[in-house]
Order: structure tokens, then C-alpha cells, then sequence
């Protein structure tokens, strides 16, 4: 099948030129309007349609393998652990990204098994995340308390904040944003 005018073809090879394909209309005016058309219903008997073409550009940048490569991680492997009181922060770096696992039991709270390991009472980290199991809280010193359950994205603002496990399940989730500088001093 034959793309259609407006469609962008890429073709990446590793080591080998990029290549962009270009349908492109020849455009014909039809003996009964005497303007251009690309409707194969307006052309008089014995005249054809608008034929396509494609046009070939090569890149001159090459990319290599490593380039167009797909990188897969695993939290079974991560490439830190900060082990933490009643729970664990698993971090792994993809695609310039860092991406952290929470991990924590019931009864755990940032204040109390967190804060004194980095010299803070309350977590100032911005956060964006998805529970995965279990419950907890983010807790403002406002008085606001918000919970986040399993399957909530949630986004936490970068000012001061305690956590906390709610009920008797394990609490996991992952963390988008702020994997990078959480539970650590500063």
C-alpha cells in the first residue's frame, strides 16, 4: 500500500543514514474545472488520478546502536538502597531519569524514622507518584492531612511535609520526581 500525501515514514537503521520518506502528489488539473485536484472523481474519462511519489531524504548524522538502544531495569536490581527504619527506598537511573520504589511497614512515619537520620523534622522534597498497594498520608504543618491510596497519582508540593502508614498493610509507590534527593541529607 501506497502512503498518502501528508505521511512521514522513518526508517532508522543502526549505523546506517536516516532516512525520511516523503509521499508527494503530482498535482493535475482536471479538464473539467481547470483547477488542481487531487479527487479521483473529477477527472474526465481516460484521464488518471494524481500519481504518489515518494521523496528520499538521507540525514547526514549517523546513529550507532548505542544511540536507538532500549534500555530495561528492574527494581529487583536497583542501583541504590537506602535502607531507612521500617522501610526501604530503592532507586534506579533510566534515561536520565532517577525513579524511586517506597517501600515501608505499617507504622511508619517520616518524622520519626526518616527526619533524625537527615537532620529534618519534616520532608521538604517535591514529590509526583502512584501508590501501587497499601495507604498513607501527607500531612501539612497547615493541619492538612491527604490521603493516597493504591492506584492514586499524586503530586506533593515542595514545602513541609510528614507521611505516615496508614492501617496494617505494607505501603508502596513509586516516585517520578524527587527520587533523586529523598532521604538523604542535604
Amino acid at each position: 500500500m501506497l502512503p498518502t500525501a501528508g505521511n512521514l515514514i522513518l526508517t532508522i537503521t543502526p549505523d546506517l543514514p536516516v532516512k525520511f520518506i516523503l509521499p508527494t502528489v503530482n498535482r493535475l488539473v482536471s479538464k473539467r474545472s481547470s483547477q488542481p485536484t487531487n479527487d479521483a472523481n473529477s477527472f474526465a474519462e481516460g484521464e488518471e488520478p494524481p500519481l504518489i511519489h515518494e521523496r528520499v531524504f538521507d540525514v547526514e548524522s549517523r546513529m550507532s546502536s548505542e544511540q536507538i538502544a532500549v534500555i530495561l531495569k528492574s527494581f529487583e536490581e536497583p542501583d541504590e538502597v537506602r535502607i531507612l527504619q521500617k522501610g526501604r527506598f530503592e532507586v534506579v537511573h533510566l534515561g536520565g531519569m532517577t525513579i524511586g520504589r517506597a517501600i515501608y511497614e505499617p507504622g511508619w512515619k517520616w518524622s520519626e524514622h526518616v527526619g533524625p537520620e537527615v537532620g529534618a523534622t519534616r520532608c521538604n522534597v517535591e514529590h509526583v507518584g502512584l501508590v501501587l498497594s497499601g495507604a498513607a498520608t501527607a500531612a501539612f504543618d497547615d493541619g492538612r492531612v491527604v490521603e493516597l491510596r493504591a492506584g492514586e497519582l499524586f503530586y506533593i508540593p515542595p514545602i513541609p511535609h510528614d507521611s505516615w502508614v496508614i492501617g496494617d498493610q505494607p505501603y508502596v509507590s513509586l516516585h517520578f520526581l524527587g527520587a533523586e534527593k529523598y532521604a538523604k541529607k542535604s
